[in-house]
């Protein structure tokens, strides 16, 4: 692969990556960098094609068309090698339930040549930082889902890969747990870990990730930070539900002057419409639906969330 000056540092690199199914293109010319030591967020509603991209990625399946070099090395040339320097962990936690915490992560020091002794203490290591201690000794299955998920996260990184892939990795996790894992993949990146992760949350990308890419039916639609794609939804929103249904055409007429947006609804009494001044603007608004006599259920500032922002690119829902 011939690298340009941005590609030569970085710990990702694919270019126009193709993956066809029969008439499905899951993959139609996909471009990606990920600089060493930072994280790119895959995000995508289900189907988009952010799973393929990284079973690409991770040599798990063989692009029809395109080019890709990981931690240094090209993936259809040399796939053994990549797989020796990353760190893979998929939508479902990969984990013996019929083994204890410990037991499943010294497998894997072992599977990955680091020899008996080494293997027991990096187990014992992880077990420590992924706050399993006290469940080391029992079956996995006995684990709650979050626990399975810090487990299989566990791991992925027992080799200390530069490179590590997740695909989806709070999916189906309560908000603590979520907030946790979130906790354990920022520490990692702090200590040099390049980290590529699939997404359906937007919240997730915006806490974690350098840089974010949107795929959606197999192409890369969007690429910035995640306030540059909230800004393609119109910022901040205020959002207000009317009391009473008769008064939805008066708040409409006030929220269309107050804030010169056009003003979005749900069919019902709740009306929404793009500001630019933020908590500033939403007092303003309450203000002027007051003295236009309109009385409010509930009124909020709030960001544009996934569903915005794929309004916005795709111009359907997720």
């Amino acid at each position: 692969m011939a690298l340009n000056t941005s590609d030569a540092d970085a710990a990702v690199v694919a270019r126009g990556v193709v993956k066809r199914y029969g008439d499905v293109e899951a993959l139609a010319g996909v471009d990606l960098t990920v600089p060493t030591g930072t994280v790119l967020a895959l995000l995508g509603p289900n189907g988009a094609g952010k799973t393929t991209m990284v079973k690409v990625l991770t040599t798990l399946i063989t692009p029809d068309a395109g080019e890709v070099r990981v931690a240094g090395v090209d993936v259809l040339a040399e796939p053994q090698e990549v797989r020796r320097r990353i760190g893979v962990s998929g939508q479902y936690a990969a984990v013996d339930e019929y083994l204890t915490g410990f037991e499943n992560l010294d497998m894997i020091g072992r599977l990955y040549h680091l020899g008996r002794r080494r293997a027991k203490e990096r187990a014992r290591e992880l077990l420590e930082v992924f706050r399993l201690t006290d469940a080391a000794d029992r079956p996995s299955k006995t684990y709650s889902g979050g626990m399975r998920r810090r487990l299989d996260l566990a791991g992925a990184i027992v080799a200390a890969p530069p490179v590590l892939f997740l695909d989806e990795p709070t999916t189906g996790l309560d908000p603590r747990s979520r907030l946790d894992m979130w906790d354990l993949l920022r520490d990692l990146v702090r200590e040099g870990t390049t980290l590529l992760l699939t997404t359906q949350y937007l919240e997730e990308a915006d806490t974690l990730a350098d840089d974010i890419v949107v795929i959606d039916h197999g192409r890369a639609i969007a690429h910035g930070t995640a306030d540059q794609l909230k800004s393609q939804v119109g910022g901040d929103r205020v959002e207000v539900e009317v009391a009473d249904h008769a008064q939805v055409g008066a708040a409409r007429a006030v929220l269309a002057r107050a804030a010169g947006g056009e003003v979005g609804d749900d069919g019902g009494r709740r009306l929404t419409v793009p500001v630019a001044g933020g908590a500033t603007a939403m007092v303003e608004i309450v203000r002027a639906l007051d003295d236009a006599g309109v009385q409010l259920l509930d009124v909020g500032l709030r960001r544009p969330t996934l569903d915005d922002v794929f309004l916005t690119l795709t111009g359907a829902s997720s």
